[in-house]
Formats: structure tokens, sequence, C-alpha cells
């Protein structure tokens, strides 16, 4: 698949199904994550992938404790984008235990050396996340980027042993997709592009 089409078509993926990913593919997705560009070649990634069921299901239970209240406060109803949003980032917290990969994208605030920034830390990851589902999508999978880590890091830190100075940046979903992939929806580059110039 030509890379342009991957982005094309790499829309949030939030329903996918409980068909398990081959290590394989995990691993290949982590090599893409890591062919990214970092400040300084500082490559100060750390990617943990959680598929283990048990693990799963543990965190599954806090993210659903932190983020139930507001999904239940919201007025989802409707057609519109935002409320196909929340209802999809609801199936997802709901059946978090049902997704069949986890990648917890981490990293360390260690650079530059002499006065480490958190601006550069998310400049490392985020790349390579980008990187992560894109290529998935040319895979064939699906993907998402959740901010679910936030609600839960204290128990993410201790089930999965995460040490105190790895930041958790982002979360993403992997699995196959339970619906068919289309365009992303996005401003014409007319709108955003400026020549020379504000």
């Amino acid at each position: 698949m030509d890379v342009i089409e991957a982005m094309e078509t790499c829309i949030a993926m939030r329903y996918l199904k409980e068909d398990p990913i081959p290590k394989a593919d995990l691993e290949r997705l982590i090599y893409a994550a890591t062919r990214a560009s970092s400040p300084g070649n500082s490559q100060e990634w750390e990617f943990v992938v959680l598929s283990d069921a048990a693990l799963k299901a543990e965190i599954g239970d806090a993210v659903w404790a932190a983020v139930a209240p507001m999904f239940e406060s919201l007025a989802a109803e409707g057609g519109g984008t935002t409320a196909r949003m929340y209802r999809g980032a609801e199936h997802l917290a709901r059946h978090f235990a049902k997704v069949p990969s986890w990648i917890l994208g981490c990293a360390r605030k260690n650079y530059p050396p002499q006065a480490p920034t958190e601006a550069f830390m998310h400049s490392t990851i985020y790349p390579a996340a980008q990187n992560l589902i894109v290529a998935a999508r040319a895979m064939g999978l699906g993907t998402t980027f959740t901010t679910f880590q936030m609600v839960a890091e204290p128990v993410i830190r201790r089930v999965l042993a995460i040490p105190n100075d790895v930041h958790l940046c982002v979360l993403v979903a992997v699995g196959y997709p339970a619906r068919p992939f289309a365009p992303v929806r996005r401003k014409s580059v007319s709108e955003v592009l400026h020549w020379n110039g504000w």
C-alpha cells in the first residue's frame, strides 16, 4: 500500500475484532515506530505491548471506573462527529479487555542532556506513534490513539511494573477492524497552507 493511501485512510478504529495479533506483526509495528526521527537521534522511546488477558482486564477495570461517569454525563445522542467519537470511545473503554493488543508509548525526559524538557520527550514519542499507526494501516490493522493511560496511571504503573522515570505518553489500541476503513476527514490544504508568510 502506498504510504499516502495509508495516511488517507488511517481513521481512528475504535471497533475491533477480538482475534489476536501475531507477535511478529506487533514487533513490526514497533520496528516502524522506531524508524521515526527524534531530537538529536536521542531515541528516548519505550513501548509496552499489552496482550495478556488478565492484565488487560485489570487495567480495563481501572480505565472503565475512571471514565464511566464522564460518559454517563455526556449527551452522545445523534449522528454528529463528536457524538460518534464519544460512542466509539465509550465502546473502546467498556471493552478494553477485548481489544487484542494495546501498545503503550512511553518516553524518558533525558534530552537535551544539559537541560531535559518535556517538549523534547513528546517530540520523540509522537512521531514514533504516528509511524506505528500508519504502518498498522498498511498491514490491514486498525488503531486509535487514546489517553486512557492518564486516568489509570497508578494501576498501569503497578500492573506493568513501569519505572518512575518513564512517562506514559500515549496508549494505542490495535486490532483487526470490525468496520471498514474510510477516508479521513481533514481540512483542505488550501485552508492551512501559507506561502512565504502568514
